[in-house]
C-alpha cells in the first residue's frame, strides 16, 4: 500500500494505473503560477496619473504632482466594472514613464503625497488592493522601469532605486498575480530637471535576472510579464489579438544581430504565433485599450469599444490560448466614464450568455482509442466534467484518434471549445470537427495549437444530433481535457460608417433585415432618430452615431468623428514624387511617403494644404500608415496655419507617444480654436526609418 501511495505522490497531477501510467509530459511545461494565470483568462490594466489631467499618453517627467486630484476616486467602481465584464483581476500602473508614484514611496519625493488628493495623505494602490479584496479580484502591479523624472536614471544608482520601488510594492500590496514590465525604456526626459536624452542598453542596464529574483523571492505566486517573459510574453501588438496559430511555448529571438532578446528588443512577429516546441512555456498576453489610448482623453468618449468588439477580441486572444489584458482609463474624477462601464457590462453579459450551457453535456461518447483501454482513468467522459485537468488520453502509438458525440437530439451551436491538460504540455497540432450528412461526415471547422483554450467561432449556426472530433496532427498521444458546444446569443454588431472625399456618408450593417437609425449631434440613436435610407452629405464634419434596431433588439452603437470634408483641398507644397495627395484622399490604404532613396533622410518633412476657404480649426488628425509596418511613423511634429499661404503661425508642437505599438488615429486638440485657409504638417522626428509614411491628415472644426 505504501508503494502505491508513493507512486501516486510522485505522479501528482498525472494518474497512475497499475500496469498503465499516464502519458509522459511533452516539451516545456507551465509552472503553478502560469497555470493560475491561464485560468484567469482576462484582466484589466489601469492607467491614471498626471497624463490624465494633461491629455497626454506619455508624460515628460516635469509635471507637477499637484495636478492629480481625483476628488471622486472610487476604486470599487473601477474594479466592479471590470468584474461585471468577467475580468478576474486588475493590473494597476503604479508608476508610468513620467515617474510619478501613486503610492507614498520612500524612494522619491515625486509621488502621490505631493498631490492635492486627500491633502497628500492618500494611497491609490492601497485603495485598489482593498477593492480587489472586497470584490474577489486579483491584483497585479506595473512599475515602469523608465523614469523620466528621476535624476539618477541612466546611471548605476537608479537600479537600486527601481528595485526598492519594487520591494515596497511587493511588501505592502500583495499577494500579486503578476508583476508587469514593458519595453519602453530610455530617451528624452526631465531627469531631475535636466532636459536631455539618456540612452541605456536595455539588455544589461536593469540586470533583469537580478531584478526579477526579487519578484521570485517576495511574490512567488506572481508571473513576470515582459516583451520576452520570462513567464508571459507580449503578443507583439496592442490590438488585442494573437495569431490564428498561437503556441504557448516560445524561443525568444533578437530582432537585430548582436542584440539579445529583452524588453524592447523582441521579434514581435514571432511573438504573435509563438514557437512550436519552444524552449520555454511563455504564453502570450494580448494588451489593448478599451479606448484608442491608454490614458483618459475626453475626445475619445465616443470611441469606446462596443461589447461586440470586445467579444471579438475575446475569441482572438483567450480563444487562441492567450490572455486578454484590457486597458481601462479613469477620468479626472477618478471614475470610469459611463460609456466604459456600459460597454464592460454588455460584454460580460454576452460572455456569460454564450458559455452558460455546454450543449455537449450528457452526450454519449465513442472514442476510437482509450489509453490502456482504461476508461475509468483515461476515458472521454472527462471532457464533459468541470475539471480543466482531467482528460481523455490515448495509447502512446495513437496520435490521430477520433471521438464521436451522440447528442441525443438536434442541437444548435455556433461555438466549439477545446482544452488540453497543459500540465502535460501542449501536445496537439491540429483538429477538425465534423457533423453527419446523408453520405457520411461533413467537415465544419478546423483549428491549430489547442493548448489551454481553443475557441472555434463558426460563421453560422449549426444544427446536428451528432458531432465528430478528429485529431489530425500531434507528435505524441493526446491529453484532451475539455470539449464544449455553445450557442452565442443573437446580437447585432455596430454598423460601418464611411465617408468619401466628396463628403458623402454611407452606413452599412450586417443585420440587413434591421433598420439603421443615426444621429448627427453625438447623441445615442433611438427609433426616433433619423432612419438611414441611403448616402447623405456630411461635408462639414462632426460626430455620427448609428445602430441597427427593431422592437425586439437594439444593436451596438457605431461612432465616427469626421473632420471637415476634403473636397476642393489641394496639396500646394510637398516633396516631389511623394504622392502627398494621398493624405487627403480619404483612403486609409494609400500613403504619403518619402521612404525612397531619392527623398529619405531629409528633415523636417512637410506637406502644405490649401483647404480652399477659411475654416475654424479646433483640432487636427494624423492617421499613421495602417499596413502593420513601423517605418515612417512620426514621433515629433509641428502644426502650422496661415491665411495667405505665406505668413505662418505655429499652432501646436508635440509628440506622438506609443505610436508603434498603437498606430491609431491621433486627435490633437489646439489650445484654442483658430481660423485659417492653409495648414502645414511638419514631421520633425521619425521614429523608424528615414522618411514619413502617412495615411491621412484632417481638420476638426466642431
Amino acid at each position: 500500500m505504501r508503494k502505491v501511495l508513493l507512486l501516486l505522490a510522485l505522479f501528482g497531477a498525472q494518474r497512475y494505473v497499475w500496469g498503465q501510467s499516464a502519458p509522459k509530459p511533452y516539451g516545456a511545461l507551465p509552472t503553478d503560477a502560469q497555470l493560475k494565470w491561464h485560468e484567469m483568462e482576462m484582466y484589466c490594466l489601469i492607467h491614471f496619473g498626471v497624463n490624465t489631467y494633461l491629455d497626454h499618453e506619455w508624460g515628460y517627467g516635469d509635471e507637477d504632482p499637484g495636478l492629480v486630484n481625483p476628488t471622486q476616486f472610487d476604486a470599487k467602481q473601477i474594479v466592479g466594472a471590470a468584474k461585471a465584464g468577467g475580468f478576474k483581476g486588475i493590473v494597476v500602473v503604479a508608476k508610468h514613464h513620467d515617474g510619478l508614484c501613486l503610492w507614498p514611496t520612500q524612494t522619491t519625493p515625486h509621488n502621490i503625497s505631493k498631490s492635492k488628493w486627500k491633502n497628500g495623505k492618500g494611497d491609490i494602490i492601497k485603495e485598489y488592493q482593498l477593492a480587489c479584496e472586497q470584490l474577489g479580484l486579483k491584483l497585479g502591479l506595473y512599475c515602469s522601469p523608465w523614469d523620466r523624472n528621476n535624476p539618477e536614471y541612466g546611471k548605476p544608482a537608479y537600479l537600486e532605486i527601481y528595485r526598492n520601488q519594487l520591494r515596497e510594492l511587493y511588501s505592502h500590496y500583495g499577494p500579486l498575480f503578476t508583476s508587469w514590465h514593458d519595453g519602453a525604456n530610455g530617451g528624452s526626459g526631465y531627469y531631475g530637471g535636466a532636459n536631455e536624452t539618456r540612452g541605456i542598453d536595455r539588455t544589461t542596464y536593469y540586470d533583469w535576472d537580478g531584478t526579477w529574483a526579487i519578484t521570485r523571492k517576495m511574490q512567488p505566486g506572481a508571473v513576470l510579464f515582459g516583451d520576452v517573459g520570462p513567464d508571459v510574453r507580449w503578443v507583439g501588438n496592442e490590438e488585442g489579438h494573437a495569431g490564428k496559430t498561437c503556441w504557448a511555448t516560445y524561443t525568444p529571438v533578437a530582432p537585430d544581430p548582436g542584440r539579445k532578446p529583452a524588453n524592447g528588443y523582441a521579434e514581435t512577429d514571432l511573438a504573435t504565433e509563438g514557437t512550436r516546441n519552444g524552449m520555454h512555456w511563455m504564453p502570450a498576453e494580448c494588451d489593448v485599450p478599451l479606448r484608442p489610448g491608454w490614458f483618459y482623453h475626453a475626445s475619445q468618449n465616443p470611441q469606446v469599444k462596443t461589447p461586440s468588439e470586445l467579444l471579438d477580441l475575446y475569441y482572438e486572444s483567450v480563444g487562441r490560448g492567450a490572455g486578454l489584458d484590457l486597458g481601462l482609463s479613469p477620468d479626472q474624477r477618478g471614475l470610469l466614464n459611463a460609456a466604459d462601464v456600459a460597454s464592460l457590462k454588455g460584454f460580460g453579459q454576452l460572455l456569460r450568455q454564450t458559455f452558460a450551457v455546454n450543449l455537449a453535456k450528457g452526450a454519449q461518447l465513442k472514442a476510437s482509442n482509450v489509453r490502456g483501454n482504461n476508461k475509468a482513468s483515461f476515458g472521454p467522459q472527462f471532457l464533459l466534467d468541470n475539471d480543466r485537468y482531467s482528460y481523455w488520453a490515448t495509447d502512446d502509438s495513437v496520435t490521430t484518434p477520433t471521438l464521436e458525440l451522440n447528442l441525443g437530439a438536434q442541437k444548435t451551436f455556433n461555438v466549439i471549445r477545446l482544452r488540453e491538460n497543459i500540465k502535460l504540455g501542449q501536445r496537439i497540432d491540429a483538429v477538425a470537427i465534423d457533423i453527419p450528412e446523408k453520405d457520411g461526415w461533413k467537415e465544419i471547422a478546423t483549428a491549430t495549437s489547442i493548448g489551454s483554450n481553443r475557441l472555434i467561432r463558426l460563421e453560422k449556426n449549426i444544427t446536428a444530433d451528432k458531432v465528430r472530433l478528429r485529431i489530425t496532427g500531434a507528435p505524441v498521444c493526446i491529453a484532451l481535457s475539455d470539449f464544449g458546444l455553445y450557442k452565442e446569443p443573437v446580437h447585432i454588431k455596430a454598423p460601418l460608417i464611411n465617408r468619401d472625399k466628396s463628403g458623402m456618408v454611407t452606413i452599412s450593417s450586417d443585420a440587413s433585415t434591421h433598420p439603421v437609425y443615426y444621429t448627427l449631434d453625438g447623441t445615442e440613436p433611438s427609433a426616433k432618430a433619423l432612419l438611414y435610407k441611403g448616402p447623405f452629405l456630411f461635408a462639414d464634419g462632426g460626430t455620427i452615431k448609428a445602430r441597427s434596431m427593431d422592437k425586439q433588439l437594439a444593436g451596438d452603437i457605431s461612432t465616427r468623428i469626421f473632420g471637415i470634408g476634403k473636397k476642393g483641398w489641394k496639396v500646394v507644397e510637398a516633396p516631389e514624387g511623394s504622392h502627398a495627395d494621398n493624405v487627403i484622399d480619404e483612403d486609409e490604404t494609400s500613403n504619403w511617403s518619402t521612404l525612397t532613396p531619392e527623398l529619405s533622410g531629409k528633415l523636417p518633412v512637410e506637406v502644405t494644404i490649401d483647404m480652399g476657404a477659411e475654416r475654424a480649426i479646433k483640432a487636427f488628425t494624423y492617421l499613421p500608415r495602417q499596413d502593420k509596418k513601423n517605418e515612417g511613423l512620426i514621433g515629433h511634429y509641428a502644426f502650422y496655419i496661415s491665411n495667405n499661404g505665406k505668413d505662418w503661425e505655429k499652432a501646436r508642437e508635440g509628440d506622438f507617444h506609443n505610436i508603434e505599438a498603437n498606430p491609431v488615429q491621433q486627435l490633437v486638440l489646439l489650445p484654442k480654436t483658430l481660423k485659417a485657409r492653409y495648414f502645414r504638417f511638419s514631421a520633425l522626428h521619425i521614429n523608424t526609418g528615414k522618411g514619413v509614411s502617412v495615411a491621412e491628415l484632417g481638420i476638426i472644426s466642431r
